[in-house]
């Protein structure tokens, strides 16, 4: 970290705090800042909530969040988020923190990947085991197309009529998207490249990608990508490589590339926050991190004692909540119930019992 902001390029939004990861941990961070009265806005490199839960156990069942005595990762989430709506946080996904200054007041500027400039009071980091990121081709030359012709998971995509869209991919995602893009791009010529013609999906979207393959919607092409093929600074074609070891060409105007994601734990390793084994240290009693004002919780700390469940995720967001209130408000924060307060029952939106 600095103790210096360059000059920002875009206005900076001026929030209480940032939480930098929407995994249960993040969500449920989120919601504590909401309760002690804060503004909050929550970053995170997917393009929707879940983090973890979402993406690696979204259909597993999980036994031990208190209360619930089973619920998939997508229930979860759901939950969490159905929860979590009151509180009205400013959303930033699809990117990542990618600075992280400290200015003279003692406030913190996050920059985004995506240009947004953050000025906060107070921050914190509910990674888990790093920001879930796209994996990515190792193909010479690729990544000079990243944003116009190549697409990593992408939302969605401008596509004209009678473009080659060519996803890549074995997995429900990529499936999923070769779908997506020929129900709504029907003059589009779409290809959906795997290593083998096998693909890992749901039975209902492979019965549909099959009903697409019979009518020509849908082209399937068993290869590997070797090399590409460019033309006055556009991308071509892909060189690729059949399963009987023999070449082939595929033209395309668009790549969409679905290969799954991994985590990474980016640029926090150079924020100058003391860390042992690639994750945060904290003091147990506020989850700050060596610099004040900075929390962590979740996967991403560690401390004497630490045991990476969720439940404990959310114990370390609620002490971490009531630490950053009282050192912003300089003052011991007045603990309150849910069952009885009338200030978090406004803050939920929910009628207060004593109410005419």
């Amino acid at each position: 970290m600095s103790d210096r902001a360059a000059p920002p390029t875009v206005p900076a939004i001026d929030t209480d705090a940032v939480v930098i990861g929407a995994g249960p941990a993040g969500l449920f961070q989120a919601f504590q800042l909401g309760l002690q009265g804060l503004g909050v806005h929550i970053v995170d490199a997917l393009p929707h909530a879940g983090g973890q839960c979402a993406e690696l156990y979204a259909d597993k069942p999980i036994y031990d969040v208190p209360g619930i005595p089973v619920c998939t990762g997508r229930e979860l989430v759901a939950l969490l988020l159905k929860q979590l709506a009151p509180i009205k946080p400013q959303w930033h996904l699809h990117t990542q923190v990618q600075a992280l200054e400290t200015l003279a007041d003692g406030r913190f500027l996050l920059t985004t990947t995506s240009g947004a400039q953050l000025r906060a009071r107070c921050v914190f980091i509910a990674a888990g085991v790093g920001a879930f990121v796209p994996r990515t081709l190792k193909i010479e030359g690729i990544e000079a197309h990243l944003g116009r012709q190549l697409h990593y998971h992408p939302a969605d995509a401008d596509v004209s009529a009678g473009q080659q869209i060519v996803v890549h991919g074995g997995d429900e995602d990529a499936v999923a998207a070769a779908l997506r893009c020929a129900d709504a791009h029907p003059a589009a010529n779409v290809t959906l490249l795997h290593r083998r013609d096998v693909f890992n999906a749901a039975p209902d979207l492979l019965a549909r990608l099959q009903a697409l393959r019979d009518s020509g919607r849908i082209t399937v092409v068993a290869a590997q990508i070797n090399g590409i093929e460019e033309q006055n600074g556009r991308l071509t074609a892909l060189q690729l490589t059949d399963p009987q070891g023999a070449p082939q060409r595929l033209a395309l105007d668009q790549l969409w590339v679905y290969l799954g994601i991994s985590p990474r734990l980016g640029p926090i390793s150079d924020w100058g926050l003391a860390m042992e084994r690639k994750q945060l240290l904290v003091d147990t009693a506020t989850f700050s991190t060596s610099q004040p004002g900075i929390y962590a919780v979740g996967d991403i700390n560690h401390y004497a004692g630490k045991r990476r469940l969720i439940l404990c995720a959310f114990h370390e967001a609620t002490l971490a909540a009531f630490a950053a209130a009282e050192l912003l408000s300089g003052a011991k924060v007045l603990l309150q119930y849910t069952t009885t307060s009338a200030r978090l029952h406004a803050i939920l939106g929910v009628e207060h019992p004593g109410a005419s």
